[in-house]
């Protein structure tokens, strides 16, 4: 068995296929015509763009608009003004077009490998992909040509790159094992949302299997098994077709409200990144948004997006949820989120530093631009706005007192939005987890951040393989917090959300349902699950539950003891 990263959950079992790159090896040669070189050049581009641009429609499919996007930022790579004139000084200096483009990228690829947040290091791997579709166009190389896979084929590669996987026929391939990739790359995103079961930085498993080889590749829990006996193949099909049938099953929840068993009803939303994802969240069945990460607004460009720019943005996921919930929460970057045009400092200790709604209150022109284009975007929907990282009330009120300053020039100016525009706090430290019964009084709601509100009540980054073990929602200490930040919401009548990962899983839900949590906002294809889930409790058994529960003393009893109940 060979251990990976579980990328995208499901069984795959198929035969292997080997995605060998073919070598981009080529020597050098000095250009004595510039001119023509440069042409050559162009011409690479435009084809490279042709292609992209076919591989984008053809994702726009098989998985979506927004995953389509994936491949048109390779054309916002190979198009940038930047590095095109770079290449062209270094073709104009005698370098070949291969040599010129390929440090050109090589360059992009060094600072960005070198960042310490996994978006960053994405796009050293989107610019990976777009330096060896390029250099392949102007040598002559045919690409890999997956879409030729045929049905039953688990794909085996170092690297799975978006423009791979855009050749994908989803009906064809059961499974992706590579020797590369994280849960945040965008090969592993375009895998989950084809709902591919999928293995990433699985070592050495282009020299362990040959083509034909059976394989059974576990996306769940990272696990590969190359040539497995009778037994591990009947064991792992009958896993499979479980898998498969509970799936379908989940489809009668489809168009229901999210009810518990007893009758109560829940406000079961989605997380989304992009306002396309609010269609995407639609197509799941979510009954609105719970969590709009407006960081990714700013990521994906060169200079910070204007007012308009971002009212736009709003204004389109208010109309595609129709009047459906939309809590927008301001810019949350620093810690693993950079922005280099940004121009924010190297800390010592990010995570603790000048971040989110500190580093918003001290830049009035971003904070204000941001609020302005979310509160005009409250006249085409149900739109709230969400502060993060809040430790203290003093953070509250000046967020709050910019948003009514805002209102009043608003009004001033004749512009429409909604006067009762509510405002609220994601609880996600442990200061606002001690003071949430101070912050219930000055917020309309709280959502809890349960990723980050895990990392700082353990003091354990989870990206840290030395103290990941500590890093669980089940911890008993984290467990309080949660309960303690919804009793302060329940006491003060404002409602208390959810949108960290352990907002879907299933052993917290009777612990949830049990403390008063009023919503669950989760990734979009995690709803039919988690309403089926809900629909299964009842408050006097979940009460139940909570009560065993918060009388252990260590997670692993905790999550001993939910492995009996659920």
């Amino acid at each position: 068995m060979i251990k990976g990263i579980g990328v995208s959950a499901g069984i795959g079992i198929g035969k292997v296929l080997l995605v060998e790159e073919h070598s981009l090896e080529y020597t050098p040669k000095a250009v004595e015509n510039a001119a023509e070189e440069i042409k050559r050049f162009n011409s690479a581009v435009d084809k490279f763009c042709e292609n992209t641009e076919k591989q984008a429609e053809a994702l726009k499919v098989s998985a979506g608009a927004k995953e389509a996007e994936i491949m048109l930022g390779h054309i916002g790579i190979v198009k940038d003004p930047f590095l095109l004139g770079e290449v062209e000084k270094l073709i104009q200096g005698g370098q070949c077009a291969e040599a010129a483009f390929e440090s050109m990228c090589d360059m992009f690829i060094q600072i960005f490998s070198a960042a310490d947040d996994d978006v960053t290091k994405q796009r050293a791997a989107d610019v990976r992909d777009v330096k060896s579709g390029v250099v392949s166009i102007l040598l002559g190389i045919e690409e890999v040509k997956i879409s030729d896979a045929p049905p039953g084929t688990v794909l085996f590669a170092k690297e799975l790159t978006p423009s791979m996987i855009a050749e994908i026929k989803k009906e064809n391939i059961v499974g992706i094992v590579t020797e590369t990739g994280s849960t945040t790359s965008h090969s592993a995103i375009l895998a989950r949302v084809l709902e591919i079961p999928a293995v990433m930085s699985a070592a050495d498993v282009m020299t362990s299997a040959k083509n034909g080889d059976t394989v059974i590749a576990d996306g769940g829990k990272g696990e590969v098994i190359i040539s497995p006996d009778e037994a591990q193949l009947a064991d792992y099909t009958a896993k499979r077709d479980k898998l498969l049938e509970e799936r379908k099953a989940l489809e009668k929840f489809r168009g229901q409200p999210t009810v518990s068993a007893d009758g109560t009803t829940y406000e079961l939303v989605c997380n989304i990144g992009k306002p396309d994802d609010a269609k995407k969240a639609m197509d799941f069945d979510g009954e609105g948004v719970g969590l709009f990460r407006t960081e990714f607004l700013f990521m994906d460009k060169t200079s910070m997006p204007d007012e308009d720019e971002q009212f736009e943005a709003y204004k389109k996921a208010a109309l595609i949820l129709k009047g459906k919930p939309l809590i927008i929460r301001t810019l949350d970057i620093g810690g693993d989120k950079d922005i280099p045009y940004l121009g924010m400092a190297k800390e010592e200790n990010p995570f603790m530093g000048f971040r989110a709604i500190r580093y918003c209150l001290k830049n009035r022109d971003l904070f204000k631009t941001q609020l302005r284009a979310i509160i005009r975007a409250s006249a085409f929907g149900k739109i709230w706005i969400m502060f993060p990282l809040i430790t203290c009330v003093e953070e509250v009120r000046e967020g709050k007192a910019l948003v009514e300053e805002i209102k009043a020039e608003l009004k001033a100016e004749n512009i429409d939005f909604d006067e009762n525009i509510k405002v609220g706090i994601m609880t996600e430290t442990a200061a606002a987890g001690i003071i949430a019964d101070l912050l219930a009084k000055e917020s309309d709601f709280f959502s809890i951040g349960t990723n980050d509100l895990t990392g700082y009540t353990m003091a354990a980054d989870r990206g840290n393989s030395e103290v990941s073990y500590l890093y669980s929602a089940l911890q008993p200490s984290v467990l309080r917090m949660i309960k303690s930040i919804i009793e302060s919401g329940r006491k003060n009548n404002i409602p208390v959300g959810m949108c960290g990962e352990a907002a879907a899983d299933p052993m917290m839900i009777p612990l949830l349902i049990s403390f008063g949590l009023t919503e669950f906002s989760v990734s979009a294809p995690s709803v039919l699950r988690v309403r089926k889930c809900i629909s299964g409790w009842t408050k006097e058994k979940a009460d139940e539950v909570a009560e065993k529960v918060m009388s252990l003393a260590t997670q692993k009893e905790v999550y001993e003891y939910l492995k009996t109940v659920v």
